[in-house]
């Protein structure tokens, strides 16, 4: 599938292809909804009008198109016979888990006409299931959704297109601040290392940054700030399949000083280091504007 040049959702209604779509766009892949197979040579002609490298395609297809039935298996073929490759993914549910997630939306089922009972509602089901046989048949993947929750589904998807699980592919992105510049709101975890000696009070220090060697030095020096960097990496490295259990893709790590110069910046850095020696995704950047020789920062 990773290297599929169309991602193909189809399944029963209500079995999660919206929940689907998502998760393969958040992998950057470009997604459209509702597609009808016919429309595929179309796509194609487009992409390769555009030159260049392929873009990866995941189309959501479902019984509300109802060329869908004559179309499918053709379209499939022709994608093929065009040197083109595709992965199709079966999203199938049971029928109370179906009927509780309409009742829940108080959305109707596509095919159903006039009033909706009970028993027109397993009846309207069942007719999907026989309509659907043949591509439940064509799917390289099928997965039942009965008892996933959206997090779960994604991590599921994220093993079949990537390879691996969710927290594998996690990013992590640290970044320092200032308190005194306002507390973050956009971060997972913030941690406060104000408990690390201020180099703001010695002189030759003052006017420099954390992203200097002096600064860093003198910062993680300390044997706290030592510890602090070690333990800190180790947790969220423990935590990271924890979250990604729960379907995150990125981890946001505030690191927090006084001004968002020294102590945060040094740190920040260093926590990068260490998550990117144990092979993980990490990213760092600084919210404030450290600019060497701003000794009004009291950091």
């Amino acid at each position: 599938m990773r290297n599929a040049d169309f991602i193909i959702v189809t399944g029963l209604s209500g079995a999660g292809k919206t929940q689907a779509m998502k998760a393969l766009e958040d992998l950057g892949i470009f997604c459209i909804d509702n597609l009808p197979p016919a429309l595929l040579p179309r796509l194609v002609e487009l992409q390769t009008n555009q030159g260049g490298k392929r873009r990866k395609y995941a189309i959501a297809i479902d019984i509300r198109v109802r060329e869908y039935f004559t179309d499918f298996r053709k379209s499939l073929e022709w994608l093929v016979q065009s040197g083109y490759s595709y992965h199709l993914i079966f999203l199938d549910c049971s029928d109370n888990a179906l009927i509780k997630r309409f009742g829940e939306t108080r959305r109707l089922h596509p095919l159903s006409e006039g009033q909706v009972t009970p028993e027109s509602i397993y009846a309207t089901i069942a007719t999907e299931r026989g309509l659907l046989a043949d591509s439940r048949a064509l799917a390289h993947d099928v997965i039942d959704t009965t008892n996933l929750r959206p997090m779960e589904l994604r991590s599921r998807l994220n093993e079949i297109y990537q390879g691996h699980p969710l927290h594998e592919s996690m990013a992590v992105d640290i970044f320092s601040f200032g308190f005194k510049h306002g507390a973050p709101i956009d971060a997972d975890i913030v941690f406060d290392v104000r408990f690390i000696t201020n180099p703001y009070y010695i002189d030759e220090l003052r006017p420099l940054t954390g992203e200097q060697a002096e600064v860093a030095d003198y910062v993680l020096g300390f044997p706290i700030a030592q510890n602090f960097v070690e333990r800190f990496s180790n947790l969220l490295y423990d935590l990271m399949p924890a979250y990604g259990e729960e379907g995150k893709g990125k981890l946001t790590i505030g690191i927090g000083c006084t001004g968002g110069q020294h102590r945060s910046v040094a740190v920040a850095i260093a926590l990068a280091q260490r998550l990117q020696e144990k092979g993980v995704r990490a990213t760092v950047r600084h919210r404030e504007s450290v600019v060497a020789g701003m000794a009004d920062k009291s950091c």
